[in-house]
This record gives C-alpha cells, structure tokens and sequence, in this order.
C-alpha cells in the first residue's frame, strides 16, 4: 500500500494523462478535441473562435471601450484633490495686533507664516462647456457597439473561413476517391486487356491505349492526394492545431436545398450584417462629432471650492482658527478663436457626409451580394439536380461497356469513356453540393447570420 503513494498505478496515471491532454474548456462550452475522435462543424468553429488571435485582440478592444465610457461619466462628476505643502518664508508680515480683539482665525492664515505649512481640499465642476461632454458619452457608448459590431465581424469571417476549409477538405476527400476509383478502374481494365492481348483476342492498340490511359490518370490523383493534404494545413493552421496532429472530419456534405427569398434575405442584411450597423454607428458618431466641435463657440461654466488648514506647525494645524474656505463660478464667452472651431466644424460636417455616402454604398453592395448568393444557390441546385440522377446511369453504362467489350461487341475506346464519364459526373455532383454549401454559407456571412445563433433556432423550431 505503501508502494502505491511511492509510485503512481499505470492504469492511474494513463487516466490522468488521457483526461489532461483529451479535454479542453471553449467560451462555447466543453469543447472536445481528440486525436481518435471525429471533429464537427460546431466544435471547428468554437475552436477557431478560441485561438484566433483577431478576436482575442478585438475582445480587449472592447474592453478598453467600456474604460473610455467610463472617462466619459468622469467628466460630469466634480473632480476632487488634497494637496500638502511646506513653504520656508526669510520674512512673514505680522498682523496679529492689527486685527480686532476677539477674532477666532490666526493672522498667518491671511499672510503666511515663517515656516508655512497647508492642507488643501479643492473641489471643481465643469457646469457647461457647451455639450462637448454630453457628445463625448454618447460617442464613447456608440463606440462599445462599434467594438462589439467588429468582435462579430470578426467572428463571422473565422466563421466563413472555417466552413470554406472544413468543407473544402470533405470535398477534397470526395475528389480523392473519385480519382482513385477512376485510376483503379482504369488499371484493372489495363489488366484485363494485356491478359486479352496474350490470349490473342485484343489489339496492340487497345494494349497502348489502356496504357496511356493510366498514365494519364496518375497525375490527377497525386494532385488530389496534395490537395488533400494542403486543405488540411490550412484547417489545422485556421484551428491553431499543430501540423503533426491528426484530425478527422465527423459531418458530410450534405445538400439541404433551402427555399430562396431575396426580399426576406435583403432585408435580414441591412438588419443584422454587422458593416451595415457599423456604417449606421458611423453615421451617428459622425453627427455628434459636430455638436462636439460646436461646442467651441458655447459658453463655458464652471464652478470651484477650496478649503485650506493653514499652521506654522503642522502639530495644530487642523484647528478651526488655521482654516479659510472660499468658492466661486466663472462663466466664458468665446468671442474670436481665430476660426478654429469653425475649421472644426466644417471637418466634421464633411466626416458626415463621407459616412453618409459610405452607408449608401454599402446598401447597394449588399443588394449585389445578396443578390450574387442567390444566383450562385439557383445555379448550384440546378447542377446538383442534373447530376444526381445520371450517376446510376453512367455506372450501368459502364458495365455494359465492359460486358460489350468482353463480347467482343464494344471497343476499348467505350470503356475508358465511360469510366471518365462516371467520374466526371461525380465530380461534378460534389463541386455542386460544395457550391451549394458555400453559396449558403456565403448568404449567411451577408445577412449576418451567426452559426451558433442559427442552430439555437433550429433546435427551437
């Protein structure tokens, strides 16, 4: 028993290493990431939310923009100091026989002492500076939703980026296996007719060009094979895995055909994509940098109050008679600033008007998006829809063409069509669904629909 405490179990320490290198902890939850277990859409895209380090960086943003609202409020709050100071005097004027008999404050309070000695408490209130401050909180507080617009921004790129790549590389597993079917079925009909050639019931020719054939196949499926491979450096490097770990891809490309409504799109876009709310936000902040710069030519109103211990000996000094308080208000007109806040003011007026068309700009941009995206799903679904039915048919027509061929009916020239033909619509089905899948993803991306928030709604429905 002893032992057991000297020198961890196997089976013990195994547990332990498993659990700590199996299990880490997502803003999106548990996420799992295992080197034997399949990787989902979801958790891809909450793991490249984790260790992006845009939305790390943007995540501070917005913390530095609920700081500078809370500079904002200082401004309407009174700002209070207590100061000490010590001033040796070679000389001090002495009133004390001058004042009146009876009176409670020590003369040095007014003049000074040899050895001077204060304790100060000074209040100070900006009243009115011309709506300079109101401006700033309201900008500082559209500024947060700013910050928060470019975190979601963000977050919908990775986002975009993560399904480019994760379905790009399930389409790059399709290719593979397309290819190598192609290749492998081209190989086994080489076979067979060099075996019919020996047996003197097949040409040199149909030999040569069952050759050529493979040759001509190879290429394609090395390029499959690296392609397979770079896809999935990206998704690693997106994921922040490293290059040598393992992953495998959990989903399918699956078409889900979805009703087009460009109007409903169009108007779920100008509504939630995050670089429209930015160009409103803009807009806003734009107009009250204006009432910011006109407030140069408003009057100004502050207040003050002051109250001073005064000693030559800082044992007595917080006594009534060393103290003397005072208080005031000031108010300034602004009559000639050599047109400084008139440059401000027409600089801001054209900030506006520079915000203003970008937001027109943009509500014609994302009509052309939205627009594009929709072409690209009609487009998509109707190649989909043409290929799906003929991929049967092009493998039946590959077995008669061998069946002719072995009969001595068909031509080799049938079989090697026919093997590409079934290829290339399988090709062309799994680009088409990948399209698909993208045009949608695309659409999303537009539209400012966020992944997370999307299955929240479809568990609701």
């Amino acid at each position: 028993m002893a032992g057991l405490f000297k020198r961890p179990a196997p089976a013990i320490l195994m547990i332990f290493i498993w659990l700590s290198f199996n299990i880490s902890y997502s803003c999106y939850g548990q996420v799992q990431v295992e080197d034997s277990s399949p990787l989902s859409l979801k958790d891809a895209i909450a793991i490249a939310f984790l260790n992006n380090k845009d939305i790390q960086i943007q995540e501070e943003e917005i913390e530095a923009a609920k700081a500078k609202i809370l500079g904002a409020e200082s401004e309407f709050l009174p700002k209070v100091n207590v100061g000490y100071g010590y001033t040796y005097n070679g000389a001090s004027l002495n009133l004390g026989s001058l004042l009146p008999k009876g009176f409670k404050k020590d003369a040095g309070i007014f003049i000074g002492y040899e050895n001077d000695n204060k304790l100060n408490l000074s209040v100070d209130e900006s009243v009115y500076n011309g709506g300079a401050n109101i401006a700033n909180f309201k900008q500082s507080k559209l500024g947060l939703r700013v910050q928060k617009e470019l975190l979601r921004a963000k977050k919908l790129d990775v986002e975009f980026d993560t399904k480019r790549l994760y379905y790009g590389l399930l389409l790059a597993y399709e290719t593979e296996r397309i290819t190598q079917d192609l290749f492998d079925q081209a190989q086994a009909h080489y076979e067979d007719v060099k075996n019919k050639f020996e047996q003197g019931t097949s040409s040199k020719f149909d030999v040569l060009q069952s050759k050529i054939q493979v040759s001509k196949i190879m290429p394609e499926l090395i390029k499959a094979k690296n392609a397979v491979d770079l896809i999935r450096a990206d998704l690693k490097k997106l994921l922040g895995l490293k290059m040598k770990d393992a992953i495998r891809l959990k989903d399918t490309m699956v078409y889900f055909p979805m009703e087009i409504g460009e109007e409903k799109f169009l108007k779920q876009a100008y509504q939630n994509k995050p670089e429209m709310i930015l160009r409103l936000l803009g807009v806003d902040i734009s107009k009250l940098s204006i009432e910011s710069a006109m407030a140069g030519i408003m009057p100004q109103v502050n207040a003050s109050f002051d109250y001073t211990y005064k000693s030559n000996n800082p044992e007595n000094m917080v006594d009534y008679k060393h103290t003397n308080w005072s208080a005031g208000a000031s108010v300034t007109i602004p009559i000639f600033d050599g047109f400084s806040t008139k440059a401000k003011v027409d600089e801001a007026r054209a900030r506006y008007m520079q915000s203003t068309l970008g937001k027109e700009d943009l509500v014609e941009q994302i009509a052309v998006d939205i627009r594009r995206a929709c072409l690209d799903l009609k487009q998509a679904e109707s190649i989909i829809n043409s290929q799906k039915d003929n991929i049967e048919e092009a493998k039946e027509a590959l077995k008669i063409s061998n069946v002719s061929y072995d009969n001595g009916v068909g031509t080799n020239l049938d079989v090697m069509d026919a093997q590409v033909s079934l290829s290339q619509i399988e090709k062309n089905l799994s680009e088409a669904i990948y399209d698909y899948i993208m045009a949608r993803a695309s659409l999303d991306r537009t539209m400012g629909q966020e992944f997370f928030e999307e299955v929240k709604n479809e568990k609701k429905d």
